[in-house]
C-alpha cells in the first residue's frame, strides 16, 4: 500500500467541509483484495454499510464521517465543494471524508462500485449546500464524534494520527 494522502478545504459557502479534519485518502489499501473491504470496515466499527456509487452532485453528511472503498473501476471524484480537488480513485482505494466534507462524481468507468460505511454504524444525513441548512449543520459538523477506530487498520493508523483530539 501506499502512503496515505490528506487533503483540507475550507468552508466555500455553500460546502462547509471540515473546519478541523484532513479527507484522509488510502491508495491502493485493498490492493487484490477488494473483496476484503466490506467487512474490514464492519471488523473496524465502520458500520451501516452499503455498495453503489457516488451521486453525480455536490452533497455532504454533517452529522458522522463517512469511509468510501473502491470495490471495482475508477472514477473522478471532486472533493470539498465546487472549488474542491479533482481526485481519482480506482479499485482498492479508500477516502475517508470527516463530516461535513463535499463530494461528487465527477465521471466514472461503467464498472465503479463504492462500498461505504459510518463510524459505528451512524445513520448518515444528506445535504447539499441549501442555504437552509446554515447553521445547524455548522454545529452537527462540531459535534461528530471521532471515530474510535481507522476502517482500514482498526486500532491505529493515520486516520487516528491525523484525527487526534
Amino acid at each position: 500500500m501506499k502512503d496515505a494522502q490528506f487533503f483540507h478545504f475550507e468552508d466555500d459557502g455553500t460546502i462547509p467541509n471540515n473546519p478541523k479534519l484532513p479527507v484522509v485518502f488510502y491508495p491502493e489499501a485493498f490492493h487484490g483484495k477488494t473483496g476484503q473491504i466490506q467487512q474490514a470496515f464492519e471488523d473496524h466499527a465502520w458500520g451501516n454499510s452499503w455498495q453503489g456509487g457516488v451521486f453525480d452532485f455536490h452533497h455532504y453528511h454533517s452529522n458522522t464521517h463517512e469511509a468510501l472503498g473502491v470495490v471495482s473501476g475508477s472514477a473522478q471524484l471532486q472533493l470539498g465543494g465546487e472549488n474542491g480537488d479533482v481526485v481519482e480513485v480506482a479499485t482498492g482505494d479508500v477516502c475517508v471524508l470527516p463530516a461535513g466534507t463535499g463530494h461528487k462524481r465527477l465521471s466514472a468507468s461503467a464498472d465503479f462500485r463504492i462500498v461505504g460505511a459510518y463510524p459505528g454504524g451512524v445513520e448518515y444525513n444528506l445535504k447539499t449546500g441549501e442555504p437552509g441548512e446554515r447553521p445547524y449543520v455548522l454545529e452537527d459538523i462540531h459535534n461528530t464524534p471521532l471515530p474510535k477506530t481507522d476502517p482500514v487498520y482498526g486500532d491505529a493508523g493515520p486516520l487516528l494520527s491525523a484525527w487526534k483530539a
